[in-house]
């Protein structure tokens, strides 16, 4: 069965991880960027019970904090995939400072399942193995302002991240499969 690639998001860029994603991810959503034609995900649903002032529903959006300082967004890549996340979220965001262009020390991630979030916050939460010097550790926190691919594309479509002036490794990325 052939899969139709749509066009990316305008000025969202395209990612490929260095690892393939694995096949086990259909798609779930029309929201899609250009990148290798494997399955993708979005929102699933699932795990994650609502705690309060979180919003309820499935949870795939995670907020990672205590980042490394100087940590971009190729480096949070690189971080999610050498930690056994490659093809595992499809959205990734690390603000980043603009007069300086450097990272805020926190990044947002959407994985592709609630058992992948579950995964990547037991994974992550507590982690200092940094492949920079830096006495960071990190924490893993539920988004709670928005939740799956959806909601983040949404969030940050209009944004003035978006703006062309913003060098494309300062805005938020959208994975194709994972």
């Amino acid at each position: 069965q052939q899969q139709q690639q749509q066009q990316p998001q305008p000025g969202i860029a395209a990612y490929e991880p260095a690892l393939p994603p694995p096949p086990m991810h259909l798609p779930l959503s029309p929201v899609r960027a250009s990148g290798p034609k494997s399955p993708g995900a979005a929102q699933a649903t699932g795990s994650g019970g609502a705690s309060p002032g979180l919003l309820a529903g499935p949870k795939t959006t995670v907020m990672l904090r205590n980042l490394p300082e100087g940590f971009s967004r190729d480096a949070l890549l690189q971080l999610l995939d050498s930690q056994g996340f490659a093809g595992r979220y499809d959205f990734a965001y690390l603000p980043v400072d603009f007069d300086t262009l450097t990272g805020l020390r926190h990044a947002f991630v959407n994985l592709l399942s609630p058992a992948d979030a579950d995964d990547l916050r037991r994974h992550l939460e507590g982690f200092a193995g940094w492949f920079v010097p830096s006495g960071s550790v990190c924490s893993v926190a539920w988004n709670d302002r928005q939740q799956g691919i959806s909601s983040l594309v949404e969030r940050y479509r209009n944004s003035p991240v978006m703006h062309e002036s913003v060098p494309d490794e300062c805005k938020p990325i959208i994975l194709v499969g994972g």
